[in-house]
């Protein structure tokens, strides 16, 4: 093995690995696993970061035999990794035990890197003591970036809001009532909330709609004494909101509203609906295997790929939705109530079963309907290559 002299070796590893996706995504990682609350921030957010604190290191090695302040590189990525992570309320003491964990990686990963180049072992001590007092730096700067931000901006009712609602619906940590209350978050006169989960939560939504609430994982989430009135959010929106409940039991609910708007955007829902509006929705969708089999017990003829058959689904679902009513099914497909009844009688032929006497099968005509509700609805999700029938 060659050995080799000097800091030249050591400064093109570090340009190498900041320009090394495999080894950002190990940093990435060791970041995101020691701190649990920049998991909830995507990976580009953190990997940005990751890359311009790595190259503004190479400089600072390059003079590996000169002296000089550390202090007096560029820390620029640092200070924005500080201003940015305030700026999304993470916590300071997440911030830096992320920031820990890459860095400790990264000496894990130099000196891997200098031993298989052959950087001779009294290189390698200096190396360390380098990393570390960068590191030490690094982490000074940060500190200072997030201090600077939060004089820049003062802590407002709406962000220590934002902070609590974090808390209590990603974290099940309950806040106390003096917490709420200070936060603006007061409960009805029985003590109790309401939760909702919101889409879209689009950037630069009127604080006067954000009342309230904040942005988690790209839906707007809130808690109010009483229900909100559309006035209080955007335009457009999909809200679902839980009964009033104790503290105890917000943060399922808010998971129970969240995974509803996501199934009611899938219908291309629109307007405030409470919870319990999806109740049988949110149920058997936590069964998927269940509904699969349902689907291939009462559709077993069909197939996904074929446009005449999803077409057929579709109406067939449509009928349920709009309660039997031929009708009704019609104005809402904006078709002939004959076509419906075509469509539907060509359903029971290929299926053997029929909507329009679910009694057949010896269940009541609720179960009947929810069964068929079910699978038309398991089955049109399977989303196959079309055949389109001429």
């Amino acid at each position: 093995m060659t050995v080799l002299q000097g800091p030249e070796p050591v400064t093109e590893i570090l340009r190498s690995m900041a320009a090394d996706t495999d080894v950002c995504g190990e940093l990435v990682r060791a970041a995101r696993t020691r701190s649990p609350e920049l998991s909830r921030l995507t990976e580009a957010q953190t990997r940005s970061h990751v890359i311009a604190v790595i190259g503004a290191a190479a400089p600072w090695f390059a003079a590996l035999d000169r002296a000089g302040a550390v202090d007096e590189q560029d820390f620029g990525a640092a200070l924005l990794l500080g201003a940015d992570r305030a700026a999304q309320g993470v916590p300071m003491t997440a911030v830096l035990r992320g920031v820990q964990a890459a860095t400790t990686r990264v000496v894990e990963l130099i000196v891997d890197r200098c031993r298989s180049a052959g950087v001779p072992d009294s290189l390698l001590l200096t190396v360390v003591l380098r990393l570390k007092e960068y590191g030490d730096a690094v982490e000074r700067h940060v500190v200072h970036g997030y201090r600077a931000a939060e004089q820049q901006a003062p802590r407002r009712p709406d962000r220590l809001r934002g902070e609590l609602l974090r808390r209590l619906f990603l974290d099940g940590d309950l806040p106390s009532a003096r917490e709420l209350a200070a936060a603006g978050l007061p409960p009805n006169a029985d003590g109790l909330h309401h939760c909702f989960a919101a889409l879209p939560a689009p950037p630069g939504t009127p604080s006067a709609a954000r009342a309230n609430a904040t942005v988690l994982d790209g839906r707007l989430a809130g808690l109010r004494a009483h229900p909100p009135e559309p006035a209080d959010l955007p335009a457009g929106a999909l809200v679902v909101v839980s009964p009033a409940a104790p503290t105890a039991e917000l943060r399922a609910l808010y998971r129970l509203c969240a995974h509803a708007v996501d199934l009611g955007r899938g219908r291309g829902l629109r307007g405030r609906y409470g919870l319990l509006d999806f109740a049988a929705e949110l149920a058997l969708d936590r069964q998927p295997l269940l509904g699969a089999h349902l689907s291939r017990s009462l559709l077993p003829a069909l197939d996904p790929a074929d446009d005449f058959h999803r077409q057929l689904a579709l109406t067939a679902l449509a009928f349920l939705d709009n309660g039997r009513r031929l009708d009704q099914t019609a104005s809402a497909l904006f078709t002939h109530p004959n076509t419906v009844r075509y469509r539907l009688g060509r359903l029971q032929d290929i299926t053997g079963g029929s909507l329009t006497d679910p009694s057949q099968d010896g269940r009541s005509r609720l179960l009947s309907t929810l069964h068929w509700w079910w699978a038309l609805t398991d089955w049109l999700r399977d989303e196959g290559p079309r055949v389109h029938r001429g």
